[in-house]
């Protein structure tokens, strides 16, 4: 039920965070994760029932189910966490405190189109990423 899953929001015209999202989808092996577009119908519905104010965080929002939502950096780190294996290692990132990772993550969200580019429109997933994403 896609009530259960963790749903990631994301720049749907962004390279980078397009990128991101099939980075992960290659690497979620337990069918954690659900994707929708921060642009897209139910993306918007999902940050106006949270009251997520978007002019903050305009690139990548997890979100738990009857649990929270996460943003920036930490959202980044929880989603990298759940792949398991090698990539537990990165949970030495959350030592640094959440203000000092976000100027970070802030840069790289600020420069993602003049680094990567952007696209004219969300991106469409193929057939047989389809079901991954919500509509």
């Amino acid at each position: 039920m896609v009530l259960e899953k963790k749903i990631v929001l994301f720049d749907g015209v962004c390279n980078l965070c397009n990128g991101t999202v099939r980075f992960t989808i290659k690497r979620d092996k337990k069918d954690e994760f659900r994707f929708a577009t921060l642009q897209g119908d139910m993306g918007r519905q999902l940050i106006q029932e949270r009251s997520i104010d978007t002019s903050l965080v305009d690139s990548i929002i997890l979100i738990e189910p009857g649990i929270a939502y996460y943003a920036k950096s930490t959202a980044a780190l929880k989603i990298i966490h759940s792949f398991g294996g090698f990539w537990k290692i990165c949970n030495v990132l959350n030592l640094i405190p959440r203000q000092l990772r976000d100027i970070v993550y802030d840069w790289v969200a600020k420069n993602r189109y003049s680094w990567y580019g952007k696209k004219d429109q969300c991106m469409l997933p193929t057939p047989e990423i389809k079901t991954k994403f919500l509509e």
